[in-house]
């Protein structure tokens, strides 16, 4: 059987054939042979071959020349800090490299010149002694991994061809005719299974600059951007990380659009995929379908596929030999080589460090990594990835790690997804705890800015580097577990206690439909109406309150006559808003309130009159708290949707901003009530965010049908 080459397997294509389509130009299969075989003939004399460089065809071309001639492929990822990129030239003692960013590599004074251009790249040199790499290295893939040096994985052509053949193999039967490159071509996973094996068979390959797919640095990722790339370009077949899937997802779900038609096929790796994301992706209309690899396995070992499907990570593929071994999955392929400065393995399985198990329908489950397992200070064993792809289930969470090795309870690290209000993040917490056991639920998190390669948090196909962020966020972690001997006030447990009930509130239609500026004037009016009937009554009820108070509660008088004299008249403010706002102030001032706002109304007087009145303070809660979160960005939102003037906006936005100054207030008093009333008041909170969730579910809204 004759070698295989990437000249001979192109050459076999008809030479007009379109192969490579960059953002300038589309490469013919004959251009691209052609292209090769000058590129091969350029390095000769090199060894080790860098390409620190953005997606395109020259960056392919450059690939496919390096294995033809024999040469080691070095692959350099832009997210790379400049350490690092030091460490792989130096590791690999690579003497060319190809780049579109010749200032980073000459900053890094490792002797590299300039000595030419090709395809837009810098042709660069240096004079090095050659590396000990293993026999028949043809491709050395530094990992960012989880510590700050990467390490050198060094692979054969031969194993990396079984990858891509068996992707071919296991996917021959769908209608694939074209690839977007969606991920750095520097990440093995696109490499192969986005790169070569639709080479294999037959497909074409679009290779955009990363830019145009959305991909924005430190700013994170435009799904947007994605989704028009993939209408422009009609490919068939796309591979994301679970990052990439739910930013898209989420965007498709809240502009009720749709992936193009001729996608057929979306495969999700490089990181755990809840099975809520691939539910809410599929909703969506996203074929996409969870796989499994790692670099040492070449890449890809496993994957779902249509009419093969199923809840973990699939079917292993024909070149990879999986087994368990004291719950840790072991994987044998051809590609593994060694290490770079490492003696090369025995040939045996390579453990994956991942724990594992195998169904009755022989398709292959993770569990979480055997290193990360936490052991809490009752005992339990939790692993990580169980509580932290809860979390990712929320569409509210873009990214989340969980700590609390010897710790009493867990801590969640958490990335909010772009453009979610505040206080998101503790109602989607809540939802999560909801359905974990006890022992498993996140007692306190921290807020933190996206995970990204480029600030050092996340690996190149996005995967949290859980070590580098505990380290990051050590002093908060302390200072959270040091204060554990100290309660929270009641406030913040009052908030915390009520997520989940809150999220029924902010579920309600008419709210996001507000904050993205889609409201119509009728439902801003209806709003406004039942406002109207339930605030008139606020006055009346804090009089009530100040009566009912027992002796034990009389020190809370003084509060309440405050809250009177700061109410008084509101109501009238909100007839104004309705009259400026093109409505009938004197219709809504004579009807009778819809069902949920008298039913909240007669809770909170027969609250006061039968049960425990302190338990009104939770009303008081529910109400400010949703004006701070909501109510300024909610009037702004809607004023620039319907042009309305100001004087249609003087409740929202008062009470935005008195509520704000009352915070404090309510705290206070709260804080200086009994455990026994504060339990009340927890009670009421939540039985009043019900019902006044009812009143915004109950409010008529326009949503635009999708397609």
């Amino acid at each position: 059987m004759a070698e295989f080459t990437w000249q001979s397997e192109l050459a076999a294509r008809p030479a007009g054939s379109p192969l490579l389509l960059g953002s300038e130009r589309c490469w013919l299969a004959g251009e691209v042979v052609a292209e090769m075989l000058a590129v091969g003939e350029r390095l000769a004399g090199s060894h080790v071959v860098g390409v620190l460089a953005d997606n395109s065809p020259a960056w392919v071309i450059a690939d496919l020349a390096c294995q033809d001639t024999g040469l080691v492929h070095l692959p350099l990822p832009a997210f790379f800090h400049p350490e690092q990129l030091r460490h792989a030239l130096e590791q690999s003692a690579a003497d060319t490299v190809l780049t579109d960013q010749p200032e980073r590599i000459g900053a890094l004074d490792l002797g590299f010149a300039i000595t030419g251009r090709w395809q837009g790249l810098s042709w660069m040199r240096r004079v090095v002694e050659p590396a000990e790499l293993p026999a028949g290295t043809a491709k050395v893939s530094f990992t960012s991994g989880s510590t700050g040096a990467p390490k050198g994985v060094c692979l054969g052509a031969d194993g990396l061809l079984d990858t891509a053949r068996a992707v071919q193999e296991r996917l021959a039967d769908l209608p694939l005719t074209s690839h977007l490159a969606v991920l750095p071509l520097a990440l093995l996973l696109e490499n192969v299974a986005g790169v070569y094996a639709p080479l294999l068979r037959g497909m074409t390959v679009h290779l955009p600059k990363l830019a145009e797919l959305g991909w924005a640095g430190m700013q994170g990722f435009d799904p947007a951007a994605l989704d028009r790339k993939l209408h422009a370009t009609a490919a068939t077949s796309v591979i994301l990380v679970p990052e990439l899937l739910k930013a898209w997802a989420t965007f498709l779900l809240k502009s009720c659009g749709r992936p193009q038609d001729s996608l057929k096929f979306a495969a999700v790796g490089g990181a755990r995929v809840a099975p809520e994301l691939l539910a809410s992706a599929r909703q969506a209309g996203i074929p996409a379908y969870q796989g499994y690899g790692l670099t040492e396995g070449g890449s890809v070992v496993a994957i779902n596929r249509p009419g093969d499907d199923g809840d973990g990570v699939g079917r292993p593929l024909t070149h990879a030999a999986l087994s368990v071994e004291n719950g840790e999955l072991q994987v044998r392929t051809r590609a593994f080589l060694g290490y770079i400065g490492q003696p090369s393995p025995a040939g045996g399985a390579f453990p994956s460090g991942d724990l594992a198990s195998f169904d009755d329908n022989g398709h292959l489950h993770l569990a979480g990594r055997h290193k990360n397992l936490l052991i809490t200070s009752f005992g339990r064993n939790i692993s990580p990835e169980w509580v932290e792809a809860a979390l990712l289930a929320q569409p509210q969470i873009l990214q989340a790690i969980v700590t609390g090795d010897g710790q009493a309870a867990l801590t969640a690290i958490v990335v909010a997804l772009p453009g979610m209000p505040e206080g998101v993040l503790g109602e989607a917490i809540a939802r999560a705890n909801a359905g974990l056991p006890d022992y498993a639920r996140i007692a306190h998190f921290i807020a933190s800015p996206p995970f990204t390669p480029a600030n050092g948090l996340a690996t190149g196909n996005g995967r949290p580097r859980r070590q580098a962020i505990i380290d990051h966020y050590r002093a908060a972690l302390a200072a959270l577990h040091s204060s554990e001997e100290s309660p929270m006030s009641f406030y913040d447990t009052l908030k915390f206690e009520t997520a989940q009930a809150r999220a029924h509130l902010l579920s309600a239609p008419i709210i996001s439909e507000c904050l993205q500026g889609r409201a119509s004037l009728d439902s801003y009016l209806a709003f406004l109406a039942q406002a109207y009937h339930h605030v008139r009554h606020t006055t009346p009820l804090l009089m009530t309150l100040g009566g009912r108070l027992p002796e034990r509660l009389a020190w809370m008088r003084a509060g309440v006559a405050e809250y009177i004299e700061e109410e008084i008249g509101h109501e009238e403010w909100i007839l104004n808003d309705i009259a400026a706002a093109g409505g009938d102030a004197e219709a809504v001032r004579n009807s009778r309130p819809e069902l949920p706002a008298e039913l909240m109304i007669a809770y909170a007087y027969d609250l006061i009159n039968r049960g425990n009145p302190a338990g009104f303070f939770g009303m008081v809660f529910v109400l400010e708290g949703t004006s701070v979160d909501l109510a300024l960005n909610a009037a702004d939102r809607i004023q620039t949707a319907l042009g309305l003037p100001d004087g249609a906006f003087t409740y929202l936005r008062s009470h935005g901003t008195l509520d704000q100054e009352h915070t404090q207030h309510l705290a206070n008093i709260l804080d200086l009530m009994t455990p026994a009333d504060q339990a009340d008041v927890l009670h009421a909170a939540k039985v009043f965010f019900k019902l006044y969730g009812d009143i915004f579910h109950a409010l008529p809204v326009e949503v635009a049908a999708c397609n």
